[in-house]
Protein backbone atom coordinates (compact mmCIF):
# COMPACT_ATOMS: atom_id res chain seq x y z
CA UNK A 1 0.00 0.00 0.00
CA UNK A 2 1.67 3.15 -1.27
CA UNK A 3 2.21 5.97 1.70
CA UNK A 4 -0.11 8.66 1.75
CA UNK A 5 1.61 12.40 0.22
CA UNK A 6 2.59 15.15 2.72
CA UNK A 7 1.84 18.64 2.53
CA UNK A 8 5.28 18.91 0.58
CA UNK A 9 4.21 16.37 -1.84
CA UNK A 10 1.01 17.52 -2.68
CA UNK A 11 2.32 20.56 -3.26
CA UNK A 12 5.14 19.53 -5.99
CA UNK A 13 2.42 17.33 -7.03
CA UNK A 14 0.47 20.39 -7.96
CA UNK A 15 3.48 21.97 -8.94
CA UNK A 16 4.16 19.35 -11.72
CA UNK A 17 0.59 18.73 -12.88
CA UNK A 18 0.38 22.51 -13.39
CA UNK A 19 3.95 22.30 -15.77
CA UNK A 20 2.56 19.28 -17.34
CA UNK A 21 -0.38 21.18 -18.60
CA UNK A 22 1.34 24.36 -19.57
CA UNK A 23 3.34 22.52 -21.81
CA UNK A 24 0.70 20.32 -22.87
CA UNK A 25 -0.62 23.61 -24.02
CA UNK A 26 2.13 24.72 -25.14
CA UNK A 27 2.81 21.64 -27.55
CA UNK A 28 -0.79 21.36 -28.64
CA UNK A 29 -0.44 20.91 -32.10
CA UNK A 30 2.61 18.58 -32.14
CA UNK A 31 0.78 16.05 -29.76
CA UNK A 32 -2.30 16.54 -31.92
CA UNK A 33 -0.24 15.29 -34.65
CA UNK A 34 1.46 12.74 -32.29
CA UNK A 35 -1.95 11.49 -31.30
CA UNK A 36 -3.56 11.64 -34.86
CA UNK A 37 -0.75 9.38 -35.85
CA UNK A 38 -0.81 6.80 -33.39
CA UNK A 39 -4.69 6.84 -33.96
CA UNK A 40 -4.00 6.04 -37.77
CA UNK A 41 -1.52 3.13 -36.78
CA UNK A 42 -3.71 1.38 -35.17
CA UNK A 43 -6.32 1.58 -37.29
CA UNK A 44 -4.21 0.94 -40.20
CA UNK A 45 -2.94 -2.36 -38.61
CA UNK A 46 -5.74 -4.53 -39.56
CA UNK A 47 -4.46 -4.21 -43.14
CA UNK A 48 -0.61 -3.89 -42.43
CA UNK A 49 -1.54 -7.78 -41.14
CA UNK A 50 -3.62 -8.72 -44.68
CA UNK A 51 -0.62 -7.70 -46.54
CA UNK A 52 1.95 -10.04 -44.28
CA UNK A 53 -0.30 -12.89 -44.66
CA UNK A 54 -0.18 -12.73 -48.61
CA UNK A 55 2.22 -15.69 -49.48
CA UNK A 56 3.53 -15.84 -52.77
CA UNK A 57 5.12 -19.31 -53.12
CA UNK A 58 7.77 -19.67 -50.02
CA UNK A 59 8.07 -15.94 -49.35
CA UNK A 60 5.76 -13.50 -47.48
CA UNK A 61 6.10 -9.78 -46.62
CA UNK A 62 7.43 -8.86 -43.69
CA UNK A 63 6.15 -5.59 -41.34
CA UNK A 64 8.54 -3.10 -43.19
CA UNK A 65 7.53 -4.14 -46.44
CA UNK A 66 3.76 -4.33 -45.92
CA UNK A 67 3.95 -1.34 -44.99
CA UNK A 68 6.11 -0.19 -48.11
CA UNK A 69 3.46 -1.98 -50.15
CA UNK A 70 0.72 0.01 -48.45
CA UNK A 71 2.27 3.11 -49.23
CA UNK A 72 3.25 2.77 -52.73
CA UNK A 73 -0.65 1.83 -53.31
CA UNK A 74 -1.63 4.37 -51.71
CA UNK A 75 0.45 6.84 -53.41
CA UNK A 76 -0.05 5.23 -56.70
CA UNK A 77 -3.95 5.33 -56.18
CA UNK A 78 -3.52 9.46 -55.67
CA UNK A 79 -1.16 9.61 -58.60
CA UNK A 80 -3.62 8.14 -60.91
CA UNK A 81 -6.63 10.39 -59.61
CA UNK A 82 -4.69 13.51 -59.98
CA UNK A 83 -2.82 13.06 -63.21
CA UNK A 84 -6.34 11.13 -64.66
CA UNK A 85 -9.20 12.59 -62.41
CA UNK A 86 -8.16 16.51 -61.49
CA UNK A 87 -5.83 17.33 -64.61
CA UNK A 88 -8.89 18.03 -66.88
CA UNK A 89 -10.32 19.97 -63.94
CA UNK A 90 -7.48 22.40 -63.34
CA UNK A 91 -6.86 22.99 -66.93
CA UNK A 92 -10.63 24.18 -67.36
CA UNK A 93 -10.22 25.94 -63.86
CA UNK A 94 -7.98 28.16 -65.67
CA UNK A 95 -9.59 28.95 -68.26
CA UNK A 96 -12.81 29.96 -66.42
CA UNK A 97 -10.42 32.29 -63.89
CA UNK A 98 -9.60 33.66 -67.74
CA UNK A 99 -13.31 33.88 -68.92
CA UNK A 100 -14.64 35.39 -64.66
CA UNK A 101 -14.97 38.93 -66.09
CA UNK A 102 -17.00 37.76 -69.21
CA UNK A 103 -18.98 34.54 -67.22
CA UNK A 104 -19.56 36.57 -63.95
CA UNK A 105 -22.50 38.72 -65.13
CA UNK A 106 -23.78 35.72 -67.06
CA UNK A 107 -23.92 33.59 -63.55
CA UNK A 108 -25.09 36.67 -62.02
CA UNK A 109 -27.86 37.09 -64.64
CA UNK A 110 -28.62 33.00 -64.58
CA UNK A 111 -28.72 33.52 -60.15
CA UNK A 112 -31.58 36.49 -60.14
CA UNK A 113 -33.85 33.81 -62.41
CA UNK A 114 -34.26 31.98 -59.83
CA UNK A 115 -37.48 32.63 -57.82
CA UNK A 116 -36.21 32.51 -54.12
CA UNK A 117 -33.44 34.93 -55.58
CA UNK A 118 -34.79 37.19 -57.87
CA UNK A 119 -36.13 39.91 -55.41
CA UNK A 120 -32.25 39.73 -53.74
CA UNK A 121 -29.99 43.07 -54.97
CA UNK A 122 -27.27 41.16 -55.82
CA UNK A 123 -24.95 44.15 -56.88
CA UNK A 124 -22.88 44.13 -53.86
CA UNK A 125 -22.38 40.64 -53.41
CA UNK A 126 -20.70 41.06 -57.33
CA UNK A 127 -18.82 43.72 -56.23
CA UNK A 128 -17.15 42.01 -53.15
CA UNK A 129 -16.70 39.02 -55.75
CA UNK A 130 -14.99 41.42 -58.15
CA UNK A 131 -12.91 42.87 -55.39
CA UNK A 132 -11.93 39.53 -53.94
CA UNK A 133 -10.88 38.76 -57.72
CA UNK A 134 -8.84 41.82 -57.72
CA UNK A 135 -6.86 40.73 -54.40
CA UNK A 136 -6.65 37.27 -55.60
CA UNK A 137 -2.60 37.59 -55.62
CA UNK A 138 -3.36 38.76 -51.49
CA UNK A 139 -4.94 35.73 -50.88
CA UNK A 140 -3.24 33.09 -52.52
CA UNK A 141 0.11 34.19 -51.11
CA UNK A 142 -1.97 33.79 -47.23
CA UNK A 143 -3.33 30.48 -48.63
CA UNK A 144 -0.34 29.51 -49.52
CA UNK A 145 1.68 30.68 -46.36
CA UNK A 146 -0.94 28.40 -44.03
CA UNK A 147 -1.41 25.52 -46.17
CA UNK A 148 2.36 25.19 -46.07
CA UNK A 149 2.39 24.72 -42.18
CA UNK A 150 -0.55 22.51 -43.04
CA UNK A 151 1.39 19.99 -46.14
CA UNK A 152 4.33 19.59 -43.47
CA UNK A 153 2.25 18.48 -40.53
CA UNK A 154 0.15 15.99 -42.50
CA UNK A 155 3.82 14.77 -43.88
CA UNK A 156 4.87 14.91 -40.34
CA UNK A 157 2.09 12.95 -39.71
CA UNK A 158 2.18 10.51 -42.12
CA UNK A 159 5.92 9.72 -41.40
CA UNK A 160 5.12 9.19 -38.03
CA UNK A 161 2.16 6.74 -38.52
CA UNK A 162 4.40 4.61 -40.70
CA UNK A 163 7.30 4.53 -37.45
CA UNK A 164 4.39 3.81 -35.16
CA UNK A 165 2.88 1.07 -37.29
CA UNK A 166 6.68 -0.56 -37.82
CA UNK A 167 7.95 0.22 -34.45
CA UNK A 168 4.53 0.23 -32.40
CA UNK A 169 5.35 -2.67 -30.39
CA UNK A 170 8.37 -0.88 -28.69
CA UNK A 171 6.25 2.39 -28.39
CA UNK A 172 3.05 -0.06 -27.04
CA UNK A 173 5.44 -2.17 -24.42
CA UNK A 174 7.29 1.37 -22.89
CA UNK A 175 3.96 2.42 -22.57
CA UNK A 176 2.31 -0.33 -20.54
CA UNK A 177 5.66 -0.23 -18.10
CA UNK A 178 4.42 3.08 -16.91
CA UNK A 179 1.73 1.30 -14.69
CA UNK A 180 2.21 -1.18 -12.70
CA UNK A 181 2.61 -4.53 -12.92
CA UNK A 182 -0.62 -5.67 -11.44
CA UNK A 183 -2.35 -3.26 -13.64
CA UNK A 184 -0.67 -4.06 -16.75
CA UNK A 185 -2.81 -6.96 -17.90
CA UNK A 186 -6.02 -5.57 -17.67
CA UNK A 187 -5.29 -2.72 -19.68
CA UNK A 188 -3.30 -4.71 -22.46
CA UNK A 189 -6.45 -6.53 -22.35
CA UNK A 190 -8.68 -3.36 -22.88
CA UNK A 191 -6.66 -1.36 -25.54
CA UNK A 192 -6.42 -4.59 -27.64
CA UNK A 193 -10.34 -4.73 -27.78
CA UNK A 194 -10.40 -1.50 -28.58
CA UNK A 195 -7.95 -2.10 -31.82
CA UNK A 196 -10.01 -4.51 -32.97
CA UNK A 197 -13.17 -2.51 -33.07
CA UNK A 198 -10.88 0.77 -33.99
CA UNK A 199 -9.98 -1.41 -37.02
CA UNK A 200 -13.59 -2.42 -37.74
CA UNK A 201 -14.45 1.02 -37.93
CA UNK A 202 -11.57 1.55 -40.67
CA UNK A 203 -13.72 -1.21 -42.95
CA UNK A 204 -17.15 0.60 -42.17
CA UNK A 205 -15.82 3.65 -43.01
CA UNK A 206 -14.31 2.25 -46.23
CA UNK A 207 -17.54 0.64 -47.18
CA UNK A 208 -19.83 3.78 -46.63
CA UNK A 209 -17.13 5.84 -48.53
CA UNK A 210 -17.29 2.89 -51.85
CA UNK A 211 -20.86 2.85 -51.97
CA UNK A 212 -21.06 6.97 -52.11
CA UNK A 213 -18.24 7.15 -54.68
CA UNK A 214 -19.82 4.52 -56.92
CA UNK A 215 -23.54 6.09 -56.80
CA UNK A 216 -22.28 9.62 -57.18
CA UNK A 217 -20.14 8.88 -60.15
CA UNK A 218 -23.65 6.85 -61.55
CA UNK A 219 -25.96 9.69 -60.77
CA UNK A 220 -23.71 12.62 -61.98
CA UNK A 221 -22.79 10.68 -65.39
CA UNK A 222 -26.67 10.46 -66.10
CA UNK A 223 -27.11 14.28 -65.28
CA UNK A 224 -24.12 15.00 -67.41
CA UNK A 225 -22.50 16.87 -64.94
CA UNK A 226 -18.48 17.66 -65.93
CA UNK A 227 -15.64 15.63 -64.19
CA UNK A 228 -18.15 12.88 -63.15
CA UNK A 229 -15.95 10.35 -62.09
CA UNK A 230 -12.90 13.20 -60.69
CA UNK A 231 -16.39 14.84 -58.40
CA UNK A 232 -18.08 11.16 -57.75
CA UNK A 233 -14.57 9.91 -56.17
CA UNK A 234 -13.68 13.16 -54.01
CA UNK A 235 -17.57 12.21 -52.76
CA UNK A 236 -16.56 9.15 -51.67
CA UNK A 237 -12.81 10.44 -50.14
CA UNK A 238 -13.99 13.42 -48.45
CA UNK A 239 -16.82 10.55 -46.74
CA UNK A 240 -14.16 10.16 -44.44
CA UNK A 241 -15.33 12.78 -42.51
CA UNK A 242 -18.35 12.43 -41.63
CA UNK A 243 -20.95 15.07 -42.43
CA UNK A 244 -18.18 18.08 -42.60
CA UNK A 245 -17.04 15.99 -45.94
CA UNK A 246 -20.12 15.24 -47.11
CA UNK A 247 -21.45 19.01 -47.05
CA UNK A 248 -18.07 20.44 -48.38
CA UNK A 249 -18.62 18.18 -51.37
CA UNK A 250 -21.86 18.41 -51.98
CA UNK A 251 -20.93 22.21 -51.92
CA UNK A 252 -18.14 21.68 -55.06
CA UNK A 253 -20.41 19.56 -56.72
CA UNK A 254 -23.13 22.40 -56.66
CA UNK A 255 -20.80 24.89 -58.35
CA UNK A 256 -19.73 23.02 -60.88
CA UNK A 257 -23.48 22.33 -61.87
CA UNK A 258 -24.08 25.83 -61.09
CA UNK A 259 -21.89 26.81 -64.02
CA UNK A 260 -24.39 24.69 -66.64
CA UNK A 261 -27.73 24.11 -65.33
CA UNK A 262 -29.95 24.62 -62.49
CA UNK A 263 -31.47 21.61 -63.21
CA UNK A 264 -28.53 19.74 -62.51
CA UNK A 265 -28.52 21.63 -59.17
CA UNK A 266 -31.63 20.62 -58.34
CA UNK A 267 -30.34 16.77 -59.59
CA UNK A 268 -27.49 16.45 -57.36
CA UNK A 269 -29.61 18.05 -54.31
CA UNK A 270 -32.27 15.26 -54.50
CA UNK A 271 -29.77 12.52 -55.33
CA UNK A 272 -27.93 13.38 -51.87
CA UNK A 273 -30.92 14.46 -49.83
CA UNK A 274 -31.98 10.82 -50.79
CA UNK A 275 -28.84 8.95 -50.33
CA UNK A 276 -28.56 11.02 -46.95
CA UNK A 277 -31.87 9.19 -45.50
CA UNK A 278 -30.81 5.69 -46.93
CA UNK A 279 -27.42 6.16 -45.51
CA UNK A 280 -28.67 7.19 -41.73
CA UNK A 281 -31.72 5.00 -41.64
CA UNK A 282 -30.41 1.51 -43.55
CA UNK A 283 -26.68 2.33 -44.11
CA UNK A 284 -25.49 3.76 -41.10
CA UNK A 285 -27.11 1.24 -38.71
CA UNK A 286 -26.14 -1.81 -40.76
CA UNK A 287 -22.23 -1.17 -41.48
CA UNK A 288 -21.10 1.59 -38.79
CA UNK A 289 -22.78 0.83 -35.72
CA UNK A 290 -22.32 -3.12 -36.08
CA UNK A 291 -18.82 -2.25 -36.68
CA UNK A 292 -17.99 -0.27 -34.23
CA UNK A 293 -21.22 -0.63 -31.65
CA UNK A 294 -21.70 3.08 -30.76
CA UNK A 295 -25.44 4.35 -30.34
CA UNK A 296 -26.01 7.28 -33.42
CA UNK A 297 -25.94 10.27 -31.04
CA UNK A 298 -22.68 9.04 -29.44
CA UNK A 299 -20.93 9.20 -33.15
CA UNK A 300 -22.60 12.58 -33.12
CA UNK A 301 -21.65 14.19 -30.17
CA UNK A 302 -18.20 12.92 -30.95
CA UNK A 303 -18.29 14.63 -34.13
CA UNK A 304 -19.02 17.68 -32.59
CA UNK A 305 -15.83 17.56 -30.22
CA UNK A 306 -13.73 16.54 -32.75
CA UNK A 307 -14.65 19.34 -34.94
CA UNK A 308 -14.59 21.96 -32.12
CA UNK A 309 -10.91 20.44 -30.83
CA UNK A 310 -9.11 20.08 -33.76
CA UNK A 311 -11.37 21.18 -36.82
CA UNK A 312 -11.17 18.26 -39.78
CA UNK A 313 -8.48 16.49 -38.42
CA UNK A 314 -10.30 16.62 -35.14
CA UNK A 315 -13.76 14.84 -37.12
CA UNK A 316 -12.46 12.67 -38.95
CA UNK A 317 -10.17 10.52 -36.23
CA UNK A 318 -13.13 11.24 -33.58
CA UNK A 319 -15.34 7.94 -34.17
CA UNK A 320 -12.28 5.77 -33.48
CA UNK A 321 -11.40 7.94 -30.67
CA UNK A 322 -15.08 7.55 -29.13
CA UNK A 323 -14.54 3.92 -29.67
CA UNK A 324 -11.60 4.24 -27.63
CA UNK A 325 -12.90 5.53 -24.85
CA UNK A 326 -15.87 3.90 -24.95
CA UNK A 327 -14.19 0.85 -23.91
CA UNK A 328 -11.55 2.12 -21.42
CA UNK A 329 -15.45 3.59 -19.60
CA UNK A 330 -16.78 0.26 -19.92
CA UNK A 331 -13.89 -1.73 -18.43
CA UNK A 332 -12.82 0.76 -15.57
CA UNK A 333 -16.37 2.53 -14.49
CA UNK A 334 -19.07 0.85 -15.44
CA UNK A 335 -17.82 -2.79 -15.35
CA UNK A 336 -16.29 -2.24 -12.07
CA UNK A 337 -19.66 -0.32 -10.90
CA UNK A 338 -21.66 -3.61 -12.02
CA UNK A 339 -19.85 -5.87 -10.20
CA UNK A 340 -19.94 -3.66 -6.88
CA UNK A 341 -23.26 -3.03 -7.35
CA UNK A 342 -24.35 -6.99 -8.75
CA UNK A 343 -26.76 -7.87 -5.78
CA UNK A 344 -25.71 -11.25 -3.82
CA UNK A 345 -27.23 -14.52 -4.89
CA UNK A 346 -30.27 -14.71 -2.56
CA UNK A 347 -29.89 -18.23 -0.59
CA UNK A 348 -32.80 -20.45 -0.95
CA UNK A 349 -34.36 -23.44 1.65
CA UNK A 350 -35.56 -26.89 0.44
CA UNK A 351 -39.23 -26.90 0.22
CA UNK A 352 -40.77 -28.33 3.18
CA UNK A 353 -42.99 -30.95 2.38
CA UNK A 354 -45.90 -32.05 4.59
CA UNK A 355 -46.13 -35.91 5.59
Amino acid sequence: MSKPLGPRGIVLYAFGVAIALYLAWVLRDALVVIYVSALFAVVLMPVVRAIMRLHIRTWHPGRGMAVFILTVLTLGSLTVFLVFGLAPAFKDLREFVKELPRRGPEFFARLQTVPVIRNINLDSLQEKIQDVVGNLATYAVKFASDWAGTVVRIVAGIVLTIYFIIEGDEAYAWFLSLFPVERRLRLDQTLSRASARMGRWLLGQATLMLILGVCSVVVFALLHIRYAYALGVIMGLFNIVPVIGAVVSVTLVVIVAALDSWTRVVGVLVFYFVYLQIENSYLTPRIMKAQVNLAGLTILVALLIGSSLAGVIGATVAVPTAVLVAVIINEYAVYEEAIIESPKPVETTPPVTLS
